[in-house]
């Protein structure tokens, strides 16, 4: 029994690129009939029979799929495009990546771990100052509070002395008489009136 596919256009279904000793990039493409792969580095087709001894590519093909692999032991002597195309009579499909030379992609990674290092370093000496302003902040505020107590008019007439609304009482009168002369007149002036 033979088996028939229907015909599908080249699609790229995996890549990966890794970088130690030597560059090593991998494409993976799927399609009926299956597809062929072709790498382009900076315009110009690099292929297992390549010139430049820096670059080894070698091919796998078990239809439908077409597996591809790219190796450079040096480095791009510019920033270079890289691109893995996968194509068949019914379709084309590619990826780019752009290859950095390590000397220029250092600077990047320096820069941007010397900017995580310094918000690291900022944040942590912020929240330093912070916690060691708190007291100081905490007797700011009460000074504050107090001395806005001491203006404050609902405060001043709580601490005046409280005026009670409950009426006195009446005292009692005494008359004490101011001289003797005076209650000897009275008691002249009694007799005088018993007498007439």
């Amino acid at each position: 029994m033979v088996t028939e596919f229907l015909p599908t256009p080249a699609r790229l279904l995996y890549s990966s690129c890794s970088l130690e000793k030597t560059l090593l990039c991998s494409c993976s493409f799927y399609g009926t009939p299956t597809p062929s792969v072709q790498w382009w580095m900076g315009g110009a087709p690099v292929g297992a029979n390549s010139v430049d001894s820096s670059v080894h590519v070698t091919s796998t093909i078990i239809a439908p799929w077409a597996n591809s692999t790219i190796s450079l032991t040096e480095q791009p002597k510019m920033s270079t495009s890289l691109l893995c195309e996968g194509k068949n009579q019914n379709g084309t499909h590619a990826l780019s990546t752009l290859l950095m030379p390590r000397k220029s992609s250092f600077l990047p990674q320096t820069f941007m771990k010397g900017l995580i290092q310094g918000v690291v370093y900022g944040a942590t000496a912020a929240s330093l100052l912070f916690f060691c302003l708190i007291p100081l902040i905490m007797k700011l505020a009460k000074k504050i509070a107090a001395v806005r107590a001491e203006k404050s008019p609902k405060v001043r007439a709580c601490q005046e002395p409280k005026l009670s609304l409950k009426p006195k009482e009446p005292e009692k009168s005494t008359i004490t008489p101011s001289s003797e002369n005076h209650l000897i007149d009275g008691e002249a002036k009694a007799q005088r009136g018993e007498e007439g």
